[in-house]
């Protein structure tokens, strides 16, 4: 099987950030290690599983042997893998009490995290046997205790980023699945956990392919989005979307998915120095990683609109320890003052109504502007034109409401098939919806829009019915 693809200088450990001059074990208060240090504190009496004939004597002498340190645990691990193996599948497998599982759990966790090269012990025992080395962990994840399914998670993660196999097939699906599952659950105390394991599978290649088609980087944003996350949090799953922008094509797609939006607020709201820098990183990459020069200077575009320059400017002012921000301030800043320079007016209109950051600029009230381009909202299959409907289905911003009702009607009034278009779009009864809204300016603009529906429908019966009499005078 081939092996598996990892990413260039990227952190290893599943406890570990982007790497700089002040690395240092992240996770250490995390919900659960927090709970893993109060459970391996409680002994788990195993010589009343063995008197009670739960466990064989040849895996109660295994079991104590692991729990033993030092040089005696690591000669066991060494020379006994198989029975090692053997005895931990034997524990899962058959005992049902929830505190015992989530000690076995914490063992395993252990010695793999002592040493990588263990996860081995596990895919030698399942080839030999000629079983899933997944199953009966990914089976842990439908048990209603939660630590035992983070714990597991955990452990699996390990497994699928060291192991000189990938995981691969639904076995994978079933697993990133699962994890955006989590990212999407209320009040989940584990998202930390949820995010490390995150963070450690998309150094892989082959993974990160997988998690981009179940939709991963839409559901990042989405709960990136929500504003309701610790600053923690925010860094693991921006730091997702860091490794994510290194498969070029993935990077090259971002766009779609308003990333750029997203992190330029969290990015004018961030205090922690970790999370600025994480954020500018993803900046970067999706600037220079982009094999398509014209991707790399939308995304520069999207950047300018969504007032990252200002933001640039701000922090240019701070002094940094991590040389990489001031790095990566001064690359941003050289290419997005470049993009403002070549910017023509049709691609800033395009680049505000796709950041759905709509304002007053210029560009909207320009009498040449729409002359020149409103058809142009036709382009892509009418992918302007939906853009600006949707941001009237969905926005609660009454200023981007009230732009997007004014360039509809200006559309409207400019393209001579422009109500018929918005009316086959569904466009229309969208904005006489907001003939009522609560905000005077966004009424009044949607009023205006109307008013030009009706004039430009007016305009076409008139040409129409002196057309139709000019036809029917009779011939002199």
């Amino acid at each position: 099987m081939a092996q598996k693809t990892l990413a260039p200088a990227l952190p290893e450990d599943i406890d570990r950030g982007r790497p700089t001059s002040h690395q240092r074990v992240a996770g250490a208060t995390s919900v659960l290690v927090q709970r893993a240090n109060e459970i391996r504190l409680q002994k788990v009496s195993w010589p009343s599983y063995l008197q009670s004939l739960m466990i064989s004597q040849e895996d109660y002498e295994v079991i104590m042997g692991v729990e033993a340190s030092g040089q005696s645990r690591a000669v066991l691990l060494q020379n006994q893998r198989y029975q090692v193996a053997r005895t931990f599948m034997n524990l899962l497998g058959h005992i049902s009490k929830d505190q015992t599982i989530q000690y076995i759990l914490i063992l395993v966790d252990d010695i793999l995290s002592e040493d990588k090269s263990r996860v081995e012990i596990f895919k030698e025992y399942a080839r030999k046997h000629r079983e899933s080395m997944w199953s009966p962990f990914l089976n842990l994840l439908t048990r209603p205790d939660t630590f035992i399914i983070n714990m597991t998670a955990r452990i699996i993660a390990k497994l699928a980023c060291w192991s000189h196999e990938p995981m691969d097939g639904s076995d994978l699906t079933f697993y990133l699945t699962w994890l955006k599952d989590q990212l999407r659950t209320p009040n989940n105390e584990y998202m930390q956990s949820v995010g490390r394991c995150l963070q450690m599978m998309l150094r892989v290649e082959e993974y990160r392919t997988v998690f981009y088609q179940l939709d991963g980087v839409v559901t990042i944003v989405q709960v990136l989005s929500t504003g309701k996350l610790n600053f923690q949090i925010q860094y693991q799953l921006t730091f997702c979307l860091w490794v994510m922008t290194f498969n070029n094509a993935i990077a090259d797609k971002m766009n779609k998915y308003s990333v750029i939006p997203t992190l330029a607020d969290i990015l004018s709201e961030s205090v922690k120095e970790k999370v600025t820098r994480i954020v500018l990183a993803v900046f970067r990459n999706l600037i220079e990683k982009s094999e398509d020069p014209a991707i790399a200077r939308e995304n520069c575009i999207q950047m300018v609109q969504c007032k990252v320059l200002k933001q640039l400017e701000i922090l240019a002012q701070r002094k940094f320890e991590d040389e990489d921000i001031t790095s990566d301030i001064e690359y941003l800043n050289e290419k997005l003052q470049t993009s403002i320079q070549d910017l023509s007016s049709f691609e800033e209109y395009c680049s505000e109504v796709k950041s759905g950051r709509m304002e007053w600029s210029p560009v909207h009230k320009s009498e040449k502007f729409w002359r020149e381009n409103a058809g142009r909202l036709n382009e892509k299959n009418y992918e302007l034109l939906k853009i600006l409907i949707n941001i009237l289905e969905t926005s609660k911003d009454t200023l981007v409401l009230s732009v997007a009702c004014h360039d509809i009607g200006e559309y409207t009034r400019h393209y001579h098939r422009g109500k018929r278009v918005l009316e086959q779009l569904g466009g229309k009864q969208w904005v006489m919806q907001h003939l009522t809204h609560p905000d005077p300016s966004v009424r009044y603009e949607a009023l205006l829009a109307v008013q030009k529906l009706m004039v430009h429908n007016w305009e076409y019966l008139g040409k129409q019915l002196e057309k139709d009499a000019q036809q029917s005078t009779p011939r002199t």
